[in-house]
């Protein structure tokens, strides 16, 4: 009788102990599942005060250059949306090294005293290339919007009707069209990522 007691003493006892360790084992593992979701949501909530802090960055951006597109639109026909969505594609959002210190959104190149020598991406036989090339300092942004406007109206030195096909169209998507085959730009999806950024920003409410 004393062994079977004794038996069942120690059977009570690695129970518990058994029960302990599980309690132990659960805790270890909420609080891990507190840990891990706590952390996830913290940073959804950074991820999005990144996303939502950009994107009031762009709007900004956008109002700041669209008075000026709109009111070149008025005088020469050059559409306001194509306007912004080269500035917003060559400038990166006028974040640029070149549109943030020499206001020039276009990428424009130029010479003489009033230009600046920096390096760009240009996409040569089939791949993309870096250069080094000379490009146009301007006073503001919308002075920027002007001189390109220009370019529109009165082409290349080589071809005073380069860009007629842009100034004369009356929505945005032929009027991308019509900018990769004048030779605005080497990237062979330019008219396609003009688009692009016109439907997501709903820039063409700005060619009312």
């Amino acid at each position: 009788m004393a062994k079977s007691r004794k038996r069942k003493k120690r059977v009570r006892k690695n129970t518990n102990r058994g029960r302990k360790w599980l309690v132990v084992l659960l805790m270890a593992v909420l609080l891990f599942l507190v840990v891990y979701i706590g952390h996830q949501i913290y940073q959804h909530y950074q991820e999005q005060q990144i996303i939502e802090k950009r994107d009031n960055s762009r709007q900004l951006f956008i109002k700041e250059i669209a008075p000026e597109a709109q009111a070149m639109q008025n005088r020469y026909h050059v559409l306001a949306s194509i306007t912004i969505a080269q500035a917003i594609l060559e400038s990166d959002w006028g974040s640029s090294k070149l549109a943030a210190n020499y206001h020039n959104l276009f990428g424009i190149k130029g010479s003489g005293p009033n230009s600046q020598e920096l390096s760009t991406k240009e996409y040569v036989n089939g791949k993309w290339i870096v250069i080094t090339d000379r490009f146009k300092v301007y006073p503001s942004w919308d002075a920027s919007i002007r001189d390109h406007t220009q370019l529109m109206v009165n082409g290349t030195d080589s071809n005073a009707n380069n860009y007629s096909a842009v100034t004369n169209a009356t929505d945005y998507r032929t009027a991308a069209r019509a900018l990769q085959q004048a030779g605005y730009a080497t990237d062979p999806d330019y008219a396609s990522k003009l688009i692009s950024v016109i439907q997501t920003y709903q820039l063409n409410k700005y060619d009312q």
